[in-house]
């Protein structure tokens, strides 16, 4: 119930949402990070697999989301704030390459050179605790397999849905 005042400012669950969701397989004590938390479904979930979760995002209204869920959350600005190493980081980035221009923008938007996704990526490796792994979602609308900061890491697809123009993907990636 108390999530519904949020459902305006902080981006909805949604086809990407379920898409990742379905891929988190974590281990009771891992430490989970959830960039870009939203509405904290996908920490909410991490949870239920008995993680120990934390939840980022860089809208405050989207941390006080995840917190009305039990979700213990910080505001930042992807890993500006965040402290420690996980077993796993999960993200489901903006992604559509449109240029972001107000809070509500950021979060499907990431400009057409994938400026989120980019900066995610080189800040990522910092915070991974050794074997630990991210899952991303990604659209075929970004040249996401082109990234330079991809080089870094090993990575599979781990799932995949068509939805109206673009492909969604879901890829677990690990440093190399």
């Amino acid at each position: 119930m108390e999530q519904k005042r949020f459902r305006n400012v902080v981006y909805p669950p949604s086809e990407d949402s379920f898409l990742i969701e379905s891929c988190i397989d974590c281990h009771v004590g891992e430490r989970v990070l959830d960039m870009g938390t939203g509405s904290g479904i996908l920490a909410k979930k991490a949870a239920s697999l008995g993680g120990k979760v934390t939840a980022v995002d860089i809208n405050p209204e989207a941390v006080a989301a995840a917190k009305a869920i039990g979700i213990e959350a910080i505001q930042s600005d992807l890993f500006e704030n965040v402290s420690g190493m996980f077993n796993l980081i999960i993200f489901n980035p903006p992604y559509l390459p449109e240029n972001p221009s107000d809070m509500e923008s950021m979060q499907w938007a990431s400009g057409a050179t994938n400026a989120t996704i980019r900066r995610f990526l080189s800040g990522a490796k910092e915070h991974l605790l050794p074997k630990g792994r991210i899952l991303i979602l990604v659209s075929s609308l970004t040249d996401f397999e082109k990234l330079p900061e991809l080089k870094a890491y090993g990575k599979k697809k781990v799932a995949g849905e068509k939805l109206f123009f673009e492909k969604l993907d879901v890829w677990e990636l690990k440093v190399i």
